[in-house]
């Protein structure tokens, strides 16, 4: 399977046509309605942000072109962990739902959805991201993969009850995102990713035991 076309829709999911939008599930909110269709949740409300739109604390993390797990550890001062909700590889294609925590597994920072072209990563870096124990922003700098970060979107979504779900929340409110593109030295797709924020006071630092 290639790694430019969308992912192929599981058993419980909606074919996505390319070229033509639904209302309610844009084409470059692809990846994320079919996390939605494979856990048989209609898509929130998504609502797509200019750059200057994305409220302060949410601009910060997301209005940049840094991966998201460097910019997670620099505002919380630890590395994020990682936790696979889902997966589903089909051929060199990789894709995952993650939620990405801070020391203690029930403080989560981000809820992520992503798709992984694993033939255009070194042997050692494809180990590692099937082993699922590292983000894939923390591996592509520890192994020193040269990449661009990209982002393509902003948006700003509903705390839905899957959403609520994934990211430990109680009540509905809005929650912002991006969708990213990183792209290795030969410019060839490394990775898209759909990453939503959880609520600001889910980031907040602490002295010296940030986002703790």
């Amino acid at each position: 399977m290639s790694c430019l076309s969308p992912p192929k829709p599981g058993p419980a999911a909606t074919a996505f046509t390319a070229g033509q939008p639904h209302p309610a599930r844009p084409a470059w909110a692809a990846l994320l309605d079919w996390c939605y269709a494979r856990a048989g949740h209609p898509l929130p409300r998504v609502e797509r942000l200019r750059p200057v739109e994305v409220p302060q604390p949410y601009k910060a993390l997301l209005v940049h072109s840094a991966d998201m797990t460097p910019t997670l550890e620099e505002f919380c001062g630890q590395p994020p962990g990682l936790q696979v909700l889902s997966r589903r590889r089909e051929g060199d294609t990789y894709y995952r739902e993650v939620v990405l925590t801070a020391a203690r597994p029930d403080r989560r920072l981000l809820y992520g959805a992503i798709r992984i072209c694993l033939n255009h990563l070194p042997s050692v870096a494809r180990r590692r991201v099937l082993a699922e124990q590292d983000p894939l922003g923390g591996i592509l700098l520890s192994e020193g993969i040269p990449h661009l970060s990209w982002p393509q979107d902003f948006f700003r979504t509903e705390a839905d009850a899957l959403l609520r779900a994934r990211l430990g929340l109680r009540d509905a409110r809005d929650l912002y995102g991006r969708r990213n593109v990183l792209l290795e030295g030969s410019r060839h797709l490394v990775a898209e990713v759909i990453e939503v924020l959880a609520p600001a006071e889910n980031h907040a630092p602490h002295p010296r035991q940030t986002c703790l």
